[in-house]
């Protein structure tokens, strides 16, 4: 068994734009771990107060989504301030994260219950809350169902390229393949981790950790 701070973090709207696309807003079915990482960051007060080995296991589950217009301000070559576009934006709606972390609970609790930013899950303006529990992990292999899970691991899900990590000065991006599965997966895979069934209609659920997550790293390593 391995203790674990697990947190649920809810929106009732969020939005990840895809940043491999230029020019057009491309939403993601979940968030990257960059945006989970900078989320925490943000609760902290910033990158300074955030552990250098952070890691964290994760999944995702949207209730529904759609796409709706928002106004863009784009710069010119110069920098300078051009007319207002419209264009269309994915959302997803209903949106829950679920956050497992094994090292420095007691900061990330008394952080969560307390954070110096507003929690905010994807854009600025979506505002998210979350809770906290203790629990127990089991050393065992399990279902991957929502989880947001290092490539490597699974062929189930969808596989995209997500941003792991970014440097503070927001120049340099560390990037890596994830597997995603929007619908939810049966597949059985072995992570070392996974959730206890509580109640009849639950699973275990695997619990990938992600790691290189802290933007310190670009001090001393090229971005992937």
């Amino acid at each position: 068994m391995t203790a674990a701070l697990e947190v649920t973090v809810t929106a009732a709207v969020a939005s990840f734009r895809n940043p491999l696309y230029a020019g057009v807003q491309v939403g993601l079915p979940c968030p990257p771990p960059a945006t989970i990482g900078g989320m925490l960051a943000a609760a902290a007060g910033s990158w300074d107060q955030v552990p250098f080995d952070l890691r964290f296991g994760a999944s995702f589950t949207a209730a529904g989504g759609g796409v709706d217009l928002e106004t863009y301000h784009p710069l010119d070559g110069r920098g300078r301030t051009t007319q207002p576009t419209p264009k269309d934006r994915d959302f997803l709606a209903h949106v829950q994260l679920t956050v497992w972390l094994i090292d420095d609970m007691d900061f990330w609790e008394q952080t969560l219950r307390r954070p110096v930013w507003p929690l905010r899950l994807g854009r600025s303006q979506d505002l998210a809350t979350a809770r906290t529990r203790h629990i127990e992990l089991s050393d065992s292999t399990g279902r991957q169902g929502f989880a947001i899970t290092p490539e490597h691991l699974t062929r189930a899900g969808t596989l995209l390229r997500l941003p792991t990590a970014v440097s503070i000065e927001r120049a340099r991006t560390c990037w890596d393949g994830y597997r995603y599965a929007a619908t939810g997966s049966d597949t059985q895979i072995d992570t070392g981790l996974s959730t206890i069934p509580e109640g009849t209609d639950e699973f275990s659920q695997a619990v990938a950790l992600v790691t290189g997550l802290h933007p310190a790293q670009f001090d001393t390593t090229a971005a992937r």
